[in-house]
């Protein structure tokens, strides 16, 4: 897997409520509490928000150092 695909699915909200909707389906199959379900799931969705916009203005950083060092020659 590409560096490229590893990072469109890390930014996925697809991915992120998939993962959330695996673990909360874990919890309730091994007669976790509800509430324990809702939080964790409520985390997953706040991390996978940081780690998307950490990502994006990464990408948006290096794009634009790239733009700025191509400028200088």
């Amino acid at each position: 897997m590409s560096r490229e695909d590893m990072i469109r699915k890390l930014t996925s909200r697809k991915f992120w409520l998939a993962v959330a909707a695996f673990v909360t389906e874990l919890i309730i199959a091994f007669k976790g509490d509800a509430d324990l379900a809702e939080t964790l799931s409520g985390m997953i969705m706040a991390g996978a928000t940081v780690i998307a916009y950490i990502v994006g203005e990464g990408l948006v950083d290096s794009e634009s150092a790239g733009a700025a060092e191509n400028q200088r020659r």
